[in-house]
C-alpha cells in the first residue's frame, strides 16, 4: 500500500510534468504585443518559409535550414560531449531580411520577432537561429542577442559561433526590454527611465498588532490608475493587464471602486474575504491597503475589462511570514486574489492570471526567489491551479480563522519550465 507522502509527491510531480503540455495551444501563429502591435507568422502552402507581419507589414522571413543544433554544456570536455541524447536537438532557424526594401530590422522588432518564435515554439528550450547576411544591420542585432542575455553561443568547438541560441528561460525574465525598447509586459511609467536596476536595499522595520520585522524598504507605490503589466494570454485569446487601483476624485466614484464594492457585497466573494459594506467602507478599505507600503492593490483586466482584484504582498512584512518554514526571505511575494466577474471564472483562466501573477513579481524585483500563495486548505480547485501552475504544497498550517495550504514556485523553477 501506498504511503501518503509517496502519493503526495507523485501528484505533485505530475502537476509539474503537466505543465509542459498544457499552458499554450501548439502551433500558435498570432500573438499581441503588450503596446497593441499585432504579431503573425504566416507561411506559403508547401513551403517551411514563414514571414512576420507586425501590424500587416513584413519585418523579416523565418526558413529552417534544414540542419539541427544541440547547447552542450556540462558534457563537454566528458567522454559524453557527442553522445549526450537525453539534451533535445532543435532544427536551426535562419533569419532574412523580406526584400530589397527593407534589410534592416530594429531592436524593438527583432524582439516581436524573438516572441513570436517562443509563443509558437514554446516547448523549446532554445531555439537555435542564424542571423543571415543579407541583414543590414546583423552585427548590430547579434550584439543586441548577447549582451542583453536573449541568446548565448555554444562553447563548443564544433558549433559554429554564428549559432545564436534563443534561451526561453531568459526571454520570459524581460531580457533584451529594459534599456532597450518599452513593448515588454512591465508598462512603461513616468520613473522608467530611473528603474534600469533594482531598487536599492536598505534595512527598513514594520510594526503592527500582527507583524514586528526588519525589513528592505520598498519602493514607493505607482500612481493611481497606472498600467503595471500586460500580457496577451494565448490560452484563451485575450490581454490580461494589471492596473495599480484607482480611487477617483472626490466628486465621483470610480470604476475601480464601484467593481470591488459590488464584488464585496456578492456572497460568493462575502464568503472568502468577509468585507461586504457600504461604498465608504471600501474606500476606507482601498485607502488603508494604499498606504501599506507592503502591499500592492492591483485590478485585473481582459482586454480592458475589468474582472477581479488582487494584492501583491511583500511577505516579510506580512502575518503569512510567520508560518513559512524557516521564515521568508527579505523579497518573498504573496498573493490575495478575487475574480469578480463570473463570467471570467473557469480554469484556463485562472491559469493565465495566476502564472501572470508570479510573472510580475519575478520581473518586478530580480532579487525575489519565491512566490507563495495560502487558499483555504478546502478550497480544492484553487490548490489544484496552483499545482497545475508549477507551485508545490511547502506546507498546510491554520491562521486563528482559517486552515491554508501554503503553495509556492521558486523563481527558477517558474522560468525553467514552459509555464508561460
Amino acid at each position: 500500500m501506498e504511503s501518503p507522502v509517496r502519493t503526495r509527491l507523485q501528484a505533485i510531480q505530475s502537476a509539474l510534468t503537466a505543465v509542459q503540455a498544457g499552458s499554450i495551444p501548439d502551433g500558435t501563429n498570432f500573438l499581441v504585443l503588450p503596446d497593441g502591435k499585432r504579431v503573425e507568422m504566416s507561411g506559403g502552402p508547401g513551403t517551411s518559409d514563414q514571414h512576420i507581419l507586425l501590424d500587416g507589414k513584413p519585418v523579416c522571413l523565418l526558413r529552417c535550414s534544414g540542419r539541427t543544433a544541440v547547447l552542450t554544456l556540462s558534457g563537454l570536455g566528458t567522454p559524453h560531449e557527442h553522445t549526450a541524447n537525453h539534451i533535445p536537438q532543435y532544427p536551426v532557424i535562419e533569419v532574412h531580411a523580406v526584400g530589397i526594401s527593407v534589410q534592416r530590422i530594429n531592436l524593438p522588432n527583432m524582439w516581436a520577432v524573438i516572441y513570436a518564435l517562443f509563443t509558437k515554439y514554446h516547448e523549446q528550450e532554445t531555439i537555435p537561429i542564424v542571423l543571415s547576411a543579407d541583414i543590414s544591420n546583423g552585427a548590430d542585432l547579434h550584439s543586441y542577442i548577447l549582451r542583453s542575455g536573449l541568446g548565448r553561443t555554444s562553447p563548443s568547438r564544433v558549433i559554429s559561433q554564428e549559432h545564436l541560441f534563443l534561451m526561453r528561460a531568459t526571454f520570459w525574465q524581460g531580457a533584451g526590454q529594459a534599456g532597450f525598447h518599452e513593448l515588454g509586459w512591465l508598462r512603461p511609467s513616468d520613473s522608467s527611465c530611473y528603474a534600469l536596476s533594482p531598487f536599492p536595499s536598505v534595512q527598513s522595520f514594520t510594526r503592527t498588532p500582527l507583524v514586528i520585522a526588519a525589513h528592505p524598504l520598498r519602493p514607493p507605490k505607482p500612481k493611481q490608475g497606472q498600467v503595471l503589466y500586460k500580457r496577451y494570454c494565448p490560452i484563451v485569446g485575450q490581454m490580461l493587464d494589471f492596473t495599480y487601483f484607482d480611487l477617483g476624485s472626490k466628486e465621483g466614484v470610480s470604476a475601480h471602486l464601484e467593481a470591488f464594492h459590488r464584488w464585496h457585497n456578492d456572497e460568493r466573494i462575502s464568503k472568502s474575504w468577509n468585507e461586504a459594506g457600504s461604498f465608504q467602507k471600501h474606500a476606507e478599505y482601498v485607502k488603508g491597503v494604499m498606504n501599506d507600503p507592503a502591499v500592492l492593490p492591483i485590478m485585473m483586466s481582459w482586454d480592458g475589462e475589468l474582472m477581479g482584484y488582487a494584492e501583491i504582498v511583500w511577505l516579510k512584512e506580512n502575518q503569512v511570514g510567520t508560518y513559512i518554514p524557516n521564515g521568508p526571505k527579505d523579497w518573498d511575494r504573496g498573493m490575495h486574489v478575487l475574480v469578480g466577474e463570473e463570467k471570467f471564472r473557469g480554469s484556463d483562466r485562472a491559469q493565465a492570471w495566476l502564472r501572470s501573477i508570479h510573472h510580475y513579481c519575478f520581473l518586478a524585483d530580480p532579487r525575489t526567489e519565491r512566490a507563495i500563495g495560502e487558499p483555504r486548505a478546502d478550497n480544492a480547485a484553487i490548490v489544484k491551479v496552483s499545482l497545475d501552475a508549477a507551485m508545490h504544497i511547502e506546507t498546510v498550517f491554520d491562521f486563528p480563522y482559517k486552515r491554508s495550504v501554503m503553495t509556492c514556485v521558486p523563481r527558477e523553477r517558474f522560468f525553467k519550465m514552459d509555464i508561460l
